[in-house]
């Protein structure tokens, strides 16, 4: 399974490639999107729709797996990212590919076993996870790498559930289920 993890914002936005072959994570390239300041909005979410089309073009992923938009005490930082995502999810949608949410508590438990981890935690276990000799640089495509991570990880323990439900030949002991 390819994922390609976004961590969305208008000025950066972080992606990164992480496939899982045979239980083991590697990353296939990560980096950032950037836009001008000076540019108008809707120029800067055509750059992101672009630059992601491209990425989803090139790459093939299996799934687009974006942050959640998580509470921000600065309101037009919230309505940025806010924007940032709409053209992330719409690009997505245009090349057909599933989308998978996360919000950061969710991708700090998954990628560091801790819902209130710090940046530099997560970096940490990201660069380790993905057999890393750096942190990756700049951050927002580290927090896109843990995204994607969090994807993969969420992934296989659905598909570990699913089969545990599905015919796992053990019977419920009395009074549980069979309804």
């Amino acid at each position: 399974m390819l994922v390609l993890g976004v961590d969305p914002g208008t000025a950066t936005t972080g992606y990164g490639l992480v496939r899982e072959r045979a239980g083991r994570l590697e990353t296939l390239g990560y980096g950032v999107i950037t836009t001008p300041k000076e540019a108008p909005l809707a120029a800067r979410l055509l750059t992101i729709h672009q630059e992601l089309l491209r990425l989803i073009s090139e790459h093939d992923p299996d799934v687009v797996a974006v942050e959640e938009l998580f509470f921000n005490r600065n309101v037009r930082t919230a309505l940025s990212v806010g924007q940032a995502r709409g053209a992330i999810l719409l690009t997505a949608a245009v090349a057909g590919k599933p989308v998978s949410e996360y919000t950061p508590p969710e991708v700090k438990l998954a990628v560091a076993g801790y819902g209130s981890a710090d940046k530099a935690q997560i970096q940490a276990m990201v660069r380790m996870l993905l057999g890393l000799r750096e942190v990756p640089r700049p951050d927002d495509a580290a927090d896109a790498l843990a995204v994607a991570i969090c994807c993969v990880h969420s992934r296989r323990l659905e598909r570990l559930l699913a089969g545990a439900g599905a015919g796992s030949g053990r019977s419920a002991p009395d009074g549980e289920g069979g309804g």
